[in-house]
């Protein structure tokens, strides 16, 4: 008989998403499924379960969302929920407990999967939590994860070392892979003949830089340092290749002009979303039009939805002479690992996960760097030397091609040896095939949030919004949350504690609802005689519906009703002397049979009113205003 497969719960970025974790998911899921070895679930941020582009892969793949874009509205009204939500934290009981994984592995920033430690679901020997460390001092959640968590994995030994001085020996450096093979120096003759096609001489010196357009990448700095260059050079012919989106983060542009770089001189690459060809031009503009296919507003510099292919970004980097990264942190930074692939002399900023960069088997040129503390969290951060870059950049100009050849190849073989998919992927199968038989039971969810807590109502405001996340959602804040200051906000705006109250203790509801049913939130003594009115919303609808309440508890006078809204509209319905309970709407109770029964399944309910779904799911009451009906209201 053949062994049952174990399943992996794989909880990071889309697979397909142009992000460092979404192609970090691709590569390992890649490798595992290939071995034919494991079940593969993989839940994915920020997505719903309606993603067509889930159909291009090979394994299950789960959105870490509602798909009820109304329950999205809700969360969104609280900062602080909503970026939970949208790292799985909304969904991931329901996931997991349904899908019930032998192994667990959570791969994001270290706020995006703490919430998972403590489940009941995380049995430490199975789950792994694979995270970013950028900065000292290493954050304090962080401290505390790793110290609880068997598996603790970090994206480089600067993070690994900082944690093992602290005491926490379970870490270990875990390498973001790449594949070899889908970066290297292409031909000189095939490097040539693309710098033809873009209209660029062999002559020209491209400095390059392949990066998302955040702050803690440092343009100005690099604009600064290129200028320093070319004042002191002034034969060179030099240009700068941005590989990024111009429309978020820095405005290039604008720097450019402070520093006095000419903007023919700044390259960036265009993508169609169209036909997906791409250029190297100057920047242009975003959404232009193709030259080959013609689209209208096709072409737009490269980003995490749409871009370059890995063999069209491997061309990218061979139109490159050097290649230049200059960071304050960052967790791995992957395109410093395929720029040493593809055998470029590197110049890394040499802190956070650049101290690696830099050893001398790595090959790279470093960059001096200023420390500054970082505004709010006070992190030590680096601010690169323009004067360092500079530097650099003569030192490679003037580098005989023979040396950075040499250089180049050697970073390469590092790249190999430390990244390679095939090491980080053994190192995978390694785990995972390590994991003892779990115990099922471990999927009997309890939830922590409790709907029905007391909240001490004399505290002040600020007290009593900590008190509400802690008691009521089991979420731990302070006041530099954003959560907490859109609350603090809407109290100064107005908003009365009742209508607080009532949203958090909503969501609390609406959690137990998703994870368990409606069990919990419905009263025990009152089964046989239940009715419910759904009304998801909006605000008028809701006060609309309130209307027909004295009517159905006159027709109904036995029966307790039940009104299901979204947490926002409560407020409108609390305090209606016929309504008995009011409860958070759910998506599977736009399901009658959910709600009423039939065949062997019970339900919930004796009747249900769904009068919503002809008025706002359907809309069939239009008849072009030619209806001719009567109300009779007596």
């Amino acid at each position: 008989m053949e062994a049952k497969k174990k399943k992996v719960f794989y909880h990071s970025d889309f697979s397909l998403l142009k992000t460092g974790f979404g192609r970090v998911a691709r590569l390992v899921l890649s490798y595992l499924y290939k071995t034919e070895k494991y079940d593969i679930v993989q839940f994915c941020c920020g997505l719903t379960d309606d993603n067509p582009a889930y159909k291009r892969l090979p394994w299950k793949c789960i959105g870490a969302l509602p798909q009820d874009p109304q329950a999205i509205q809700n969360l969104q009204r609280d900062p602080k929920l909503a970026q939970l939500a949208s790292y799985g934290a909304y969904k991931v009981d329901e996931a997991v407990c349904a899908e019930k994984p032998d192994v667990y592995i959570a791969v994001q920033d270290i706020w995006g999967v703490d919430f998972a430690i403590n489940k009941k679901w995380f049995p430490n020997k199975n789950s792994a939590v694979w995270t970013t460390l950028d900065s000292l001092p290493i954050l304090p959640t962080a401290i505390k994860a790793s110290e609880k968590v068997d598996n603790f994995w970090v994206w480089s030994d600067f993070a690994t070392k900082a944690l093992h001085e602290a005491g926490n020996h379970n870490v270990k450096t875990m390498h973001g892979p790449l594949d070899e093979s889908s970066f290297y120096r292409l031909k000189d003759t095939d490097r040539q003949q693309l710098r033809k096609k873009f209209n660029l001489s062999s002559s020209e010196f491209i400095i390059g830089f392949v990066f998302r357009n955040q702050l803690r990448k440092s343009v100005p700095n690099l604009l600064e340092g290129y200028k320093l260059f070319q004042k002191e050079n002034p034969d060179v012919k030099a240009r700068l290749l941005l590989h990024t989106n111009f429309s978020e983060g820095w405005n290039i542009h604008r720097l450019a002009d402070q520093y006095g770089v000419k903007k023919e001189e700044i390259l960036t690459t265009y993508c169609c979303k169209g036909c997906s060809i791409y250029s190297v031009v100057h920047f242009q503009g975003d959404n232009v039009k193709c030259p080959n296919c013609g689209l209208d507003k096709g072409m737009a510099t490269t980003g995490i939805q749409a871009g370059v292919t890995e063999e069209q970004l491997n061309e990218i980097y061979n139109l490159m002479d050097v290649y230049c990264h200059p960071f304050t942190s960052g967790g791995q930074e992957v395109p410093i690992q395929e720029a040493k692939l593809t055998e470029l002399v590197t110049l890394v900023t040499s802190y956070s996960c650049g101290e690696e960069m830099c050893k001398p088997e790595a090959a790279s040129l470093a960059l001096d760097w200023a420390e500054y503390r970082e505004h709010n969290t006070e992190f030590i951060k680096a601010s690169t030397k323009p004067r360092s870059i500079a530097d650099r950049l003569t030192e490679v100009y003037k580098m005989p091609l023979d040396e950075r050849l040499k250089m180049g190849k050697k970073a390469r073989e590092w790249v190999i040896d430390n990244f390679s998919i095939t090491k980080i992927g053994k190192m995978f199968e390694d785990f995972i095939d390590s994991c003892p038989e779990i115990d099922p039971s471990v999927y009997d969810v309890e939830t922590h949030q409790n709907p029905d807590a007391e909240v001490d109502s004399s505290l002040p405001d600020k007290e009593w919004i900590i008190a509400l996340y802690d008691k009521v959602l089991d979420m731990k804040v302070d006041e530099t949350d954003q959560g907490f200051q859109y609350w603090m906000k809407e109290i100064e705006r107005g908003a009365g504690r009742e209508e607080v109250d009532g949203y958090f203790r909503g969501v609390a509801k609406k959690e137990i609802i998703s994870q368990q049913g409606l069990e919990d939130v419905l009263d025990k003594d009152d089964e046989g005689r239940r009715m419910i009115y759904v009304i998801p919303e909006s605000a008028g609808d809701v006060f609309m519906a309130t209307s027909l309440f004295a009517s159905l508890k006159k027709q109904y006078p036995d029966y307790n009703l039940y009104v299901a809204t979204h947490p926002p509209y409560f407020g409108i319905v609390l305090g209606n002397p016929h309504v008995h309970k009011v409860i958070p709407y759910a998506q599977k109770m736009d399901d009658v049979h959910f709600l009423e029964g039939g065949g062997d399944y019970k339900g919930h309910f004796e009747i249900a009113f769904l009068s919503y779904v002809n008025a706002q799911r359907i809309s069939c009451y239009t008849h072009n205003g030619l209806d001719k009906i009567a109300f009779d209201l007596n």
